[in-house]
């Protein structure tokens, strides 16, 4: 079998539908005994990568437990920190909390992210 270049397998997974996508990464995985974070990864990158991926975490999520005493505090941080919410969306946001405020985002962001939740009087996880 010929050995297909990295440009010729994305244009393969394009002509494909998301189903027949989905099948061909329970296929891969089981194949190979891998768990893709994501499909893109699995196809662009091959099983080496994947298995790395699944040891190493380089994406959190920073999960919001608690708005706190300083609830209006915590609604202007929510703001800062999730682009595009207004008064009324962050208000819900943190009132539905346990909530993720952020998700998949690089372990130095999801720091920072938490310790002005902290700041501000929430309770914060980062998983």
């Amino acid at each position: 079998m010929a050995k297909l270049t990295t440009e010729e397998l994305l244009d393969a997974f394009k002509e494909l539908t998301l189903l027949e996508l989905s099948e061909f990464v329970k296929a891969f995985e089981e194949t190979f005994e891998v768990t893709a974070a994501a499909p893109v990864a699995v196809a662009a990158a091959g099983a080496p990568v994947a298995a790395e991926a699944a040891e190493e975490q380089d994406e959190f999520d920073v999960v919001l437990e608690g708005a706190g005493e300083k609830k209006i505090q915590v609604i202007k941080v929510v703001r800062e920190l999730v682009s595009g919410l207004g008064l009324k969306e962050a208000k819900d946001l943190v009132e539905s909390a346990p909530k993720a405020i952020l998700e998949k985002v690089a372990k130095d962001a999801a720091e920072a992210a938490k310790a002005k939740l902290e700041e501000a009087g929430a309770k914060v996880t980062v998983k």
